[in-house]
C-alpha cells in the first residue's frame, strides 16, 4: 500500500484543470480586525450584575402645579421584587391580598398558626406514619403453612336471591349465619389464598348488581373465619386476607351512604357532622346499624362495627369493651389491632381508645399460659417462642398507633408495665420496635438491665439485642454509656451457637460499633464473625448479612489507608467465595473509594487492595456479560486508575499503567483510559522540562509513546483506535518524536479502509461515514503542520489519506466525500501560506523546511487543481432531476471555500466562483436568506484594501427570488 502511496495522488478527471491560486492570508490581521469593539467602563458604584433597587426621596420637590416628583438610586443593599416595578412600585397582587385580610400583631399571627397546625397534625395522620399496607406483605412471606386449611362457604343457586328478597330482615340474618353453607376441606394454602379472592370478587359482584343482601351474606362468612385458630401458625396471614375482604365491604357501604348526601345543590363539608346529614342517609345508615346488631356471633358483628362505625369517633370505647368477650388471646389481640387501624384513620388524636387497647391486652397477657392455650399448642405440635411470635404484627402494629408523635413520658409508663409483667420478652420488644429510636437510645442501660432479667424460654435475648442494636443505629445513646452498651450486648452475641442468629444480631450492633468506636474494636468485631462464621463454611448461607456488614464499615471509614490496615478485614472479604457476591461487595468498596477519596494517593497499601479488588471485577468478565455491566465496572476501574498519582516519579508511575494494562487487558474502556493517562504522563514531562528534554526525558516520553502504540491495536471499537492513534501521534509531535508521530499517522492511515459502513452505537447501527468525516477534518487539521519526511517525498501523508479516500467506498446518497475534498482545499490553501497559522513548539513544519520554495507551492497547487476536479466532475454528476437540491446545497458550499480560501483576483478562479453561485440558485432550491447573508459579507469585506476586488465580484452575484 505504501508504494501506492509513494506515486503521484491523480484521478480521472472528467474536465479541464483549474488553476488553483491559494489567497494570500495575513493571519494576525485577521485576528485583529474579527476581535469585538472594546469599550472601557469605569467601575464606581455600577456594576453590570448589580442588583437595582429603586427608592423614592421624601424631599417633595414643587413645581409649577405643586406636583412631586421621585429620585431613584442603586443599592446593593437589597435585590428587587420584579413585580414591584409595575406602576407605582407596588405588586397588585400582594395589594389585593392586604386589602382583603385583616392585619393581626405578629406575634398572634404566630400563636395562631402555631396552634392552627398542632390541632391539624393531631387530627390526621402525616406520611411520617407507616402504614397498614407496607406491612401486608411482609406477614404473609412470613407467617406460612403446610397444613390443610378448611373453609365455610355459602351456596349462590340462582333462586336463593328470589328467596333473600321476601324474608323478613332478622331471618334472612339467621339464614346467613346458618343456612345453605358448605365447607371445603383439605385446601393448600395457595388454594385458600384464592377462594379468598374469589370472595372478594364476589362481594363486589353482588353489591355492583344490588344484592346488598347477599354481599353481607359473605363479609359474615369471611368474618367467622377469623375465630378459627386451628391451624395456629398462619393466623396472622389469613387476619390479613380476611381484612382485606372486610375492607372492600365497608368502603362500598360508606360510598353507598355518602353518596346519598351529595347531590348537584348540596355538598358534605370535608369533616361533617351527623346534622349535616340528610334525612335518606340517616335512614340507611340506621337500616345497616340494625342489620349488624341483629349478628349473633361476636366476631363478626365486632369486625362490622368497626367499618360501619368508622366515621363516629365515640363508639371506640364501646367497640374497645366488646373485645374483652373474645376469649382466645390471639384472636383478641388482631381484633384490638384491627380497632386500632380503624382508630386510626378516624380519630388519631384518641389517644385513650389506643392506650387502653394495649393495657387490656395486658390485663389478659397471661391467658397465654393458661390450660387452654397451652392444650391447644400441643394439640398443634406448636412450640411456644413460634407460638409468641404470631402476637409480633399485632402487637407492633398497636404500639406503632400508640408511639405515633407521643411523648417521651408514655415510654416510661410501657417500661413500667413491662417490669410489672415479669419483664416479657416478646412486650418489650414491640416496645423498642414502635417508640423513638431517640427514646431508646436515651434509655439504653435500662433496656439492657430489662433484657438481662427476661425469661429466654419464650423470646430469645439476642432478638431483644437486635432490637435495641436497630434504634442505637439511628440515634446515639449517652457517651458514658457506649462502651458500656457494647459490651453487654457482645457478651450475648458472641455466645450464639447458631450461626444465623449470630450474623443477624452481628449485623446490627457493626454499624453502632463503627459509629462510636476506632478500628480497634471494629477489627475486634471482624475478627469474632470471621471465627464464628467460617467454620462449615457457615458464611454461604449468610452473604446478604456480611454485604451489609462490609457496606457499614465502608460507610463509616472513608480514610481508605485505615480501612485497609485493618487487619482483618481482607480476611473478612475473603469469605465471599460466590462470584457474583464477591463482585457486589468489590464494587460497593470501589464506589466507596470513588465517593470519598478526594486525593490521589500513592499508598502502597491502598494500591495493593484496590489492584486485587478491580482484579476480582476484571476477571468476572466473560462471553456472557451485559454491556451495561462492562461499562459500571471499567468505569469504576477507571476512576481507580485516575487517582492513583506518584508525583514526580513519573517512571514509577508508567510502571504502575503497564502492570495495569496486564490485568486488565479484557475492559477495552480501561484501555483506553491508560493510553490517555500515558499520553497525559508524556505532555507532564514536557511541562517539567519546559519543551527541552534531557536524555533521560526524551528516552521516557519515546516509552510512552511505545506504549500507546503497542497498546491501540489490541482495541476493538476502530474510530477509538483512530482517534488515538491521532492524538497519540500529536502527542509524539508535541515532545519532538517525530518517526513515531509519522508511524502512528501512517497506523491511522491503514486503518481507514477497515472502518466499517455502520457500527453500533448503545445498541443501534448506525451510519459510520458521520464519524468518519469528523475524524479526517481533524486529521487534516494535524497534517498541517508535521514536516514530511526527508526520504518520503513531498506531502507524502496527504497523498497517501487521499489515495485511501479515493479508494473507499461512499455512499451514492450523500456528499461526504466531496466535503472531505473540500477541507483538503482548506488543508492545502494554508500549506500554502508564507507562515502556517499554527505550529507545535520545536518542530519545524513544512513552511519553515520549504521557505516558501516554488516547487512546494506548484505541488500544493497541482494537487489541489486535481482535488478541486474531482469535486466539479461530483457536481456535473448530480445534474439530475432527483439530485438537484443537493447539487445547489455542496456548490453553494463549495463557493463558499473558494471564497474564504482561493485568490479571487485570478480569472478563471473568479469565473468558477461566479459559475457555482449560479448553480447553486439555477433550479430555485438555494437558501435564499443565506445567500443574502453571504452577498452582504463580500460587499462588507470589500472595504478592505486587500480586498478590495470583492466589490466587482459583488456586481457579478445576481440574486434570483424563488417562484
Amino acid at each position: 500500500m505504501w508504494k501506492n502511496l509513494r506515486q503521484c495522488f491523480s484521478f480521472t478527471v472528467v474536465f479541464f484543470l483549474f488553476p488553483w491560486h491559494a489567497r494570500p492570508r495575513n493571519y494576525a490581521h485577521e485576528l485583529e480586525s474579527s476581535r469585538l469593539e472594546m469599550v472601557s467602563v469605569e467601575f464606581g458604584d455600577y456594576h453590570p450584575l448589580k442588583p437595582i433597587t429603586v427608592t423614592e426621596s421624601k424631599t417633595k420637590k414643587l413645581g409649577r402645579k405643586g406636583s412631586t416628583s421621585s429620585t431613584s438610586s442603586s443599592s446593593s443593599s437589597s435585590m428587587l421584587d420584579p413585580l414591584s416595578s409595575v406602576l407605582d412600585g407596588t405588586d397588585p397582587l400582594s395589594m389585593f391580598a392586604a386589602a382583603a385580610e385583616p392585619v393581626l400583631p405578629a406575634t398572634l399571627v404566630t400563636e395562631n398558626a402555631k396552634k392552627k397546625r398542632d390541632k391539624e397534625e393531631s387530627l390526621t395522620v402525616g406520611s411520617d406514619f407507616e402504614p397498614w399496607s407496607s406491612k401486608r406483605g411482609e406477614i404473609l412471606a412470613r407467617y406460612t403453612t403446610n397444613e390443610k386449611l378448611s373453609i365455610v362457604s355459602g351456596s349462590s343457586t340462582p333462586g336463593s336471591a328470589v328467596s333473600e328478597k321476601v324474608r323478613t330482615r332478622l331471618e334472612e340474618l339467621d339464614d346467613l349465619e346458618e343456612g345453605s353453607q358448605k365447607e371445603l376441606l383439605n385446601l393448600t394454602q395457595q388454594d385458600y389464598t384464592n377462594r379468598i379472592e374469589e370472595l372478594n370478587q364476589s362481594l363486589k359482584d353482588a353489591w355492583a348488581s344490588d344484592q346488598k343482601v347477599k354481599a353481607l351474606k359473605i363479609v359474615i362468612q369471611c368474618s367467622k373465619l377469623l375465630s378459627d385458630t386451628s391451624v395456629i401458625q398462619f393466623y396472622p396471614s389469613k387476619f390479613v386476607l380476611i381484612t382485606d375482604i372486610l375492607d372492600t365491604f365497608g368502603k362500598l357501604v360508606y360510598e353507598r351512604i355518602l353518596s346519598m348526601c351529595t347531590d348537584n345543590r348540596n355538598t358534605l363539608p370535608e369533616n361533617f357532622t351527623p346534622e349535616s346529614v340528610n334525612d335518606t342517609a340517616k335512614e340507611t345508615c340506621l337500616n345497616w346499624f340494625f342489620k349488624i346488631a341483629s349478628i349473633r356471633e361476636l366476631i363478626p358483628r365486632f369486625t362490622l362495627s368497626n367499618h360501619l362505625f368508622r366515621g363516629i369517633s365515640e363508639c371506640l370505647p364501646r367497640l374497645t369493651s366488646m373485645i374483652r368477650g373474645i376469649g382466645d388471646p390471639l384472636v383478641a389481640v388482631y381484633a384490638r389491632a384491627y380497632l386500632c387501624r380503624v382508630g386510626m384513620k378516624v380519630a388519631p388524636h384518641l389517644k385513650e381508645s389506643l392506650n387502653k387497647n394495649f393495657f387490656d391486652f395486658l390485663l389478659t397477657f397471661k391467658q397465654i399460659h393458661g390450660d387452654t392455650v397451652q392444650n391447644q399448642l400441643v394439640l398443634q405440635c406448636v412450640e411456644i417462642p413460634l407460638y409468641l411470635t404470631l402476637y409480633s404484627p399485632a402487637i407492633d402494629w398497636i404500639l406503632q398507633c400508640i408511639s405515633y408523635r407521643a411523648a417521651e413520658v408514655l415510654l416510661t409508663e410501657m417500661m413500667e408495665r413491662c417490669k410489672k409483667l415479669g419483664n416479657n420478652a416478646l412486650l418489650l420488644n414491640s416496645v423498642m420496635s414502635a417508640f423513638r429510636a431517640e427514646f431508646i437510645a436515651t434509655r439504653s442501660t435500662d433496656f439492657i438491665a430489662m433484657i438481662k432479667e427476661c425469661d429466654e424460654s419464650g423470646f430469645p435475648k439476642h432478638l431483644l439485642f437486635r432490637s435495641l442494636g436497630q434504634n442505637l443505629a439511628l440515634a446515639d445513646p449517652p457517651e458514658s454509656d457506649r462502651l458500656q452498651i457494647l459490651n453487654e450486648a457482645w457478651k450475648v452475641i458472641t455466645k450464639l451457637k447458631s450461626p444465623q442468629d449470630y450474623i443477624n444480631c452481628a449485623e446490627i450492633w457493626m454499624e453502632y460499633t463503627c459509629r462510636h468506636f476506632t478500628k480497634r474494636e471494629v477489627n475486634t468485631v471482624l475478627a469474632d464473625v470471621i471465627k464464628h462464621m467460617t467454620p462449615d463454611r457457615a458464611f454461604e448461607e449468610a452473604y446478604p448479612q456480611l454485604q451489609s456488614i462490609v457496606q457499614k464499615v465502608i460507610t463509616y471509614f472513608h480514610d481508605f489507608s485505615v480501612l485497609f490496615s485493618l487487619e482483618k478485614f481482607l480476611p473478612f472479604l475473603d469469605m465471599f467465595q460466590k462470584e457474583s457476591v464477591r463482585v457486589e461487595v468489590c464494587k460497593c468498596i470501589m464506589e466507596a473509594f470513588i465517593k470519598h477519596q478526594l486525593e490521589t494517593t500513592k499508598d502502597p497499601v491502598i494500591l495493593n487492595a484496590l489492584l486485587h479488588v478491580c482484579k476480582t471485577m476484571h476477571d468476572s468478565v466473560n462471553a456472557l456479560t451485559l454491556e451495561d455491566e462492562k461499562r459500571m465496572l471499567a468505569s469504576l476501574i477507571n476512576g481507580f486508575l485516575r487517582m492513583v498519582s506518584f508525583g514526580r516519579d513519573f517512571e514509577q508511575q508508567l510502571s504502575f499503567y503497564v502492570e495495569a494494562r496486564s490485568m486488565f487487558c479484557n475492559l477495552e474502556p480501561v484501555l483506553v483510559q491508560l493510553i490517555h493517562s500515558v499520553n497525559q504522563l508524556a505532555m507532564e514531562t514536557r511541562k517539567v522540562m519546559k519543551g527541552n528534554h534531557s536524555r533521560k526525558t526524551a528516552a521516557f516520553v519515546r516509552a510512552c509513546v511505545a506504549f500507546c502504540f503497542i497498546t491501540i491495536p489490541s482495541l476493538t471499537s476502530i474510530f477509538s483506535r483512530l482517534n488515538l492513534y491521532l492524538l497519540s501521534g500529536q502527542v509524539a509531535l508535541a515532545n519532538q518524536c517525530l518517526s513515531q508521530g509519522d508511524a502512528f499517522f501512517k497506523a491511522a492511515i491503514s486503518l481507514v479502509p477497515e472502518v466499517p459502513k455502520t457500527i453500533n452505537i448503545e445498541g443501534k447501527m448506525r451510519p459510520s461515514e458521520a464519524f468518519l468525516l469528523e475524524f479526517l477534518c481533524n486529521f487534516f487539521s494535524t497534517l498541517l503542520i508535521i514536516p514530511d519526511h526527508p526520504e518520503q517525498g513531498v506531502l507524502f501523508l496527504v497523498r497517501g489519506l487521499l489515495n485511501v479516500i479515493q479508494d473507499y467506498t461512499w455512499e451514492d446518497n450523500n456528499d461526504d466525500k466531496i466535503r472531505i475534498y473540500t477541507n483538503v482545499v482548506h488543508l492545502l490553501s494554508a500549506m500554502s501560506q508564507e507562515t502556517f497559522i499554527y505550529h507545535v513548539d520545536k518542530v519545524e513544519s513544512n513552511d519553515t523546511l520549504y521557505g516558501g520554495d516554488t516547487k512546494f507551492l506548484a505541488e500544493t497547487s497541482k494537487l489541489c487543481e486535481t482535488v478541486i476536479a474531482q469535486i466539479l466532475d461530483h457536481l456535473k454528476n448530480l445534474g439530475k432531476d432527483e439530485t438537484l437540491k443537493r447539487q445547489s446545497q455542496l456548490a453553494l458550499y463549495f463557493f463558499s471555500s473558494i471564497l474564504a480560501h482561493g485568490d479571487l483576483r485570478n480569472n478563471k478562479l473568479n469565473q468558477l466562483a461566479v459559475n457555482l453561485w449560479n448553480l447553486a440558485q439555477k433550479h430555485g432550491f438555494a437558501d435564499t436568506k443565506t445567500m443574502v447573508k453571504t452577498l452582504e459579507y463580500i460587499k462588507k469585506q470589500s472595504k478592505y484594501p486587500e480586498l478590495s476586488h470583492f466589490s466587482e465580484l459583488a456586481l457579478r452575484l445576481p440574486l434570483q427570488s424563488r417562484t
